[in-house]
């Protein structure tokens, strides 16, 4: 069978048993069991997909750019004192407006219009306000519902959620461009079939920042220090499961593409040890060399020697190189 029907893309070329998957990913979900974290998984097409929350750290060393306005943001000028909204506000700061309840939407048929220019005049004389073509327009009906429309605390709330905060930090100003905390956890939410580009792309959409995607990589940072990069082709969902849940062990960080650097397992041994105890090891390793280089030499200079004694047995006659 297809490897590609049969297993799960980790990487260009690279598959892993669905069996394989499903038992990481039982143990994957026992570690976060009760906590939003767990990974669903469904099939479609007979191809097994894994979707659920992802924790990457922050790990940048220079800082990024906040957009200044949503996507879907509008910017409203602020209201003149010709505008309708203001004409508005005056009816609504007058005893009357504020005493004025909502009015009943009735079906009428269509008055004429001296009719309406006749109310109109009887409705100045009785407020004892001075007539203009801009107040009479606040006494329609529409003026009065519309302004008294304000935004609940609810669809507050959820108009400010589609903008996410770092660690608390909202776009600002003065503070639009600032470096995250090195080390602080934030999560996206995506499936085993995103590559890295496209992680990173839904985590700089999910807090507007302006830097562009091909800027940053992601890489896996274990604790004995060994950091690996992750390609392109790779699937940052699948190679967390692999590497199990427990982040104290192995965690995705987010960084530049330039200033990022691997480590190998076996330079990762050597890093955590102090600045004497590493000296200590390349005394050891120069003692050694020198052991090396005597023992090359004497064998060297003992072969001499034996070509030397046959070329001086040698008879008369021959040539000697």
């Amino acid at each position: 069978m297809d490897d590609r029907r049969e297993g799960v893309q980790v990487g260009e070329n690279k598959y892993i048993s669905k069996s394989s998957i499903l038992s990481h990913l039982k143990t994957y979900n026992l570690y976060y069991e009760g906590q939003n974290l767990q990974l669903r998984h469904r099939e479609e097409e007979d191809e097994l997909i894994v979707e659920g929350l992802l924790n990457i750290s922050w790990g940048l060393r220079r800082p990024i750019r906040l957009q200044m306005q949503d996507d879907h943001e509008r910017i409203r000028p602020p209201p003149s004192s010709t505008s309708w909204h203001s004409g508005c506000n005056l009816d609504n700061q007058s005893p009357e407006g504020q005493k004025q309840a909502p009015p009943s939407i009735e079906v009428t048929e269509p008055e004429s219009q001296s009719d309406r220019s006749m109310t109109g005049e009887e409705n100045d004389e009785e407020d004892g306000v001075d007539t203009s073509s801009q107040l009479l327009r606040t006494k329609s009906d529409a003026g009065v519902l519309r302004r008294g429309n304000r935004r609940s605390p609810s669809d507050q709330r959820r108009i400010r959620r589609h903008r996410f905060s770092i660690n608390g930090h909202f776009y600002n100003h003065k503070t639009a461009v600032f470096t995250p905390a090195y080390g602080s956890v934030t999560n996206v939410r995506i499936n085993s079939c995103m590559t890295t580009p496209q992680v990173l792309r839904l985590l700089l959409n999910k807090f507007k920042i302006e830097n562009s995607p091909d800027d940053f990589a992601l890489y896996l940072v274990h604790t004995s220090g060994e950091r690996v990069q992750l390609k392109r082709t790779d699937h940052p969902l699948v190679l967390r499961i692999l590497q199990g849940p427990c982040e104290q062990v192995c965690r995705i960080f987010l960084m530049e593409q330039d200033l990022g650097e691997e480590v190998t397992y076996d330079v990762a041994q050597y890093i955590k040890f102090e600045m004497p105890v590493l000296q200590s090891f390349i005394t050891k390793l120069k003692e050694e060399e020198d052991r090396e280089v005597q023992k090359l030499k004497r064998r060297y200079k003992y072969l001499r020697y034996i070509i030397e004694k046959q070329l001086q047995c040698a008879p008369d006659g021959s040539t000697c190189m």
